[in-house]
């Protein structure tokens, strides 16, 4: 067995070129990048290619052209190698989606919302959204305007990052009080009673980014 020549009847599966197999990666989809996965997989294991090669019963070549992104290889062949590799076959694919979510608000284009338990004079302008993905992300920029009522009860699920713009609040977490002034940053679990407990200096802004997990009913 060379690095050039192919032998098809050692093969657990042929890789596919300018052709898509029956249950292979269509050609010309993330070639490259599977390759690179491969590659990577193979270093990390301290294998040369003829080692993996050998272990997986594909040819050198045939390894070659997959981590040089040449060919698409099919499922089989994958499997073979993620097996050899002692890896999950998602660990290719796992930078690779069918489409990268972005979520793009122009400035005048923000969406001012009514958020759930705040008070009067606490103003939300939603930054960005994300669906259908398993993490759950809320950007608002907030102002506490010169009418602004303290409050600081809010309770949700997951995590919150807050960046202070302008102004002086005494926000609460829990049973501790933080003095946040421009500059000042936050992270918190948000279950714990939280939310602006003294408004010293109005009107002030905040980076609020509320972050939680989405339940999917089809994971156990």
């Amino acid at each position: 067995m060379t690095d050039e020549t192919l032998e098809p009847d050692n093969l657990v599966d042929r890789a596919v070129v300018n052709t898509t197999e029956p249950g292979g990666i269509r050609p010309g989809d993330n070639k490259a990048m599977i390759g690179n996965e491969v590659r990577f997989w193979r270093k990390e294991r301290g294998l040369t290619g003829a080692e993996l090669a050998r272990r997986a019963e594909i040819t050198a070549g045939m390894l070659t052209k997959i981590e040089l992104g040449k060919v698409a290889p099919s499922i089989s062949t994958l499997l073979s190698i993620a097996d050899s590799l002692n890896v999950p076959i998602s660990m290719f694919f796992h930078r690779i989606e069918k489409s990268r979510y972005v979520s793009f608000v122009p400035a005048e284009q923000r969406m001012k919302v009514d958020k759930r338990g705040a008070r009067a004079g606490h103003l939300y302008e939603m930054l960005g959204h994300n669906t259908g993905q398993s993490i759950a992300i809320e950007p608002f920029f907030v102002t506490y305007d010169t009418e602004a009522e303290a409050y600081s009860t809010f309770q949700e699920e997951g995590y919150k990052f807050i960046y202070m713009m302008s102004g002086h609040i005494i926000y609460r977490h829990g049973e501790r009080h933080f003095p946040l002034k421009p500059g000042d940053t936050l992270i918190f679990d948000a279950m714990a009673p939280h939310g602006p407990a003294e408004l010293i200096e109005l009107p002030s802004t905040l980076l609020s980014v509320a972050i939680s997990s989405r339940y999917d009913p089809g994971m156990r």
